[in-house]
């Protein structure tokens, strides 16, 4: 028997922080080519070291910044390639997936470039030959401050690749915390599993569904199917459902 599917939010109200604007804020109601576009890019910022937290000692900041800098060329691959539909013209207080990608590159990320890239580069150049480029890196005195605002756009980018994850109807693949480790009880080896994180959309957006299916959402669950038998424990399955 086929699972019924679980209904798809139409409408997403966004809070995004960006350094240069302040906080961007209204409703996205997404198209399907916003939906594919969302999955885009949200693969683009999981994969890369921007979205990691860089403390002093782990990496280099100019791995960070290269990094930073491939998102323009990637965004604006996706914007050519999807065109306007996925930056519809839409009334104040209603957002889109090109307003958003265009605000955090504007305003989250070109600034900090604008200012860090060349400070960064003198200081590369003034690298003694033989000097290991991460100790040269780490003596640089203005490398805390750098690392405090990559933090701050790290954010901006966590906020937006949540509200990307929600509209692409992705689990959440940024929060390593979601994974989990899970023996079977029937004696076999151990998985890894990802949880599906809440639908209740914490991270500074909320999601709504049509009102008619809501019942699929009261519990997390699907409903059983009538007449279901739950897997029999003595052959090692279980009889939790996925949440």
């Amino acid at each position: 028997m086929r699972r019924a599917k679980r209904p798809r939010a139409k409408q997403f109200t966004v809070k995004l922080g960006i350094p240069l604007f302040g906080e961007i804020s209204g409703v996205w109601e997404p198209v399907d080519a916003e939906r594919r576009a969302a999955w885009e890019l949200y693969v683009e910022l999981v994969t890369r070291i921007a979205v990691v937290d860089l403390k002093a000692g782990e990496g280099l900041l100019r791995e960070a910044m290269t990094s930073l800098y491939s998102l323009f060329g990637t965004t604006r691959d996706i914007l050519r390639r999807y065109g306007p539909e996925v930056a519809p013209r839409r009334g104040r207080g209603h957002l889109s997936f090109g307003v958003l990608a265009v605000a955090v590159l504007n305003g989250a990320l070109r600034p900090l470039l604008a200012r860090w890239h060349p400070l960064l580069t003198a200081h590369e150049a003034t690298r003694p030959p033989g000097t290991d480029p991460v100790a040269h890196e780490e003596a640089w005195p203005q490398a805390d401050d750098l690392r405090e605002e990559l933090l701050a756009v790290r954010a901006t980018l966590t906020q937006l690749g949540r509200a990307l994850a929600e509209v692409a109807g992705s689990g959440d693949l940024m929060d390593v915390s979601s994974w989990a480790t899970a023996q079977n009880r029937g004696g076999g080896d151990s998985v890894t599993v990802l949880r599906s994180p809440s639908r209740s959309c914490s991270a500074g957006f909320v999601a709504t569904v049509p009102r008619s299916r809501r019942h699929l959402r009261r519990s997390g669950q699907a409903r059983r199917p009538r007449g279901h038998r739950s897997p029999d424990r003595r052959d090692g399955g279980t009889a939790a459902w996925p949440s």
